[in-house]
């Protein structure tokens, strides 16, 4: 297996007025990401990939396009959960097929299934494509809790290589290190990054990685190094962007980061709204201030 530790953007995905991927856009933004942002990997069709608004052939579309346009340039981990299991088989074993180097998959969610139930649903996607898996674990989107003791069942299965921890419960996480010392953990929340890494993590997926990477990866790679003071003037700046992102509108706004750099960075899904061209001048100065 691959080393896959480091630092992954989550991709923004271009999208045109009629929600049509826009490939030449999308290969501006993988290019930006490799050779400017400069991570050592792409997480594909994950939720700032806004997956959940994609039908399967645009899902299909998008892995097999970012293969293509990276070949191994890069890691690649492919998101391929679903509500819709079939799908999900579907899409692990077209992503492996396509020769990305682990699948992901969110936990299943809306509906309150037992534990059983989600465990079988990895075990599905597991078994019909013989690919490693990272447990993609959002209790804040998705509703779902996963005790320490159910985190041990799944990762008895050794196809399951670790997890992608969006939460903030970081007394978790460090019971997660001290008991899965083999196992891989990725941060989920780019605005605790050094946090994370001070707790141990062997990497980080976010979506401001996409305009903020190169800063990201100076801030994991201080907080590993034990310049935890210098980690965290860096996170402030980059909290500063996000704080303002999040204000006006997370995926719009980092798309139109993008575009201010000449990148066609596109238009987000419906029912997302679109940017309000009036914010256009704090979007540029936030570019300029931070030197995104």
């Amino acid at each position: 297996m691959k080393d896959l530790k480091g630092i992954y953007s989550a991709l923004l995905i271009p999208f045109d007025e009629k929600g049509e991927v826009k490939e030449e856009g999308l290969r501006q933004v993988i290019e930006h990401n490799l050779n400017v942002c400069g991570v050592d990997g792409l997480y594909v069709n994950g939720s700032s990939g806004e997956n959940f608004l994609l039908n399967t052939a645009q899902k299909k579309q998008i892995f097999k396009f970012v293969k293509e346009v990276v070949g191994d340039r890069a890691k690649l981990i492919a998101q391929v959960g679903s509500l819709d299991l079939n799908e999900a088989v579907e899409l692990a074993k077209y992503a492996t097929e396509l020769g990305y180097d682990s699948l992901s998959a969110v936990t299943p969610f809306y509906y309150p299934l037992s534990f059983k139930e989600i465990k079988d649903y990895y075990e599905t996607i597991i078994n019909a494509t013989d690919n490693s898996m990272i447990l993609y674990y959002i209790p804040t989107l998705t509703g779902v809790k996963i005790s320490l003791e159910q985190f041990s069942e799944l990762l008895d299965n050794e196809k399951v290589i670790g997890v992608k921890y969006t939460a903030a419960d970081f007394y978790q996480l460090e019971r997660f290190r001290r008991r899965f010392p083999d196992k891989l953990i990725w941060s989920g929340f780019d605005e605790m990054l050094v946090q994370a890494a001070i707790s141990g993590v062997d990497g980080a997926i976010g979506s401001t990685y996409n305009v903020n990477g190169k800063t990201s990866k100076k801030i994991f790679e201080l907080a590993k190094e034990g310049k935890v003071e210098e980690a965290y003037e860096l996170q402030h700046k980059a909290n500063d962007v996000i704080e303002k992102v999040l204000e006006l509108g997370l995926y719009q706004t980092l798309k139109e980061i993008l575009k201010v750099k000449g990148i066609d960075a596109g238009y987000c899904k419906k029912p997302m709204k679109v940017f309000d061209p009036e914010k256009l001048p704090e979007v540029e100065k936030l570019v300029k201030d931070y030197n995104l």
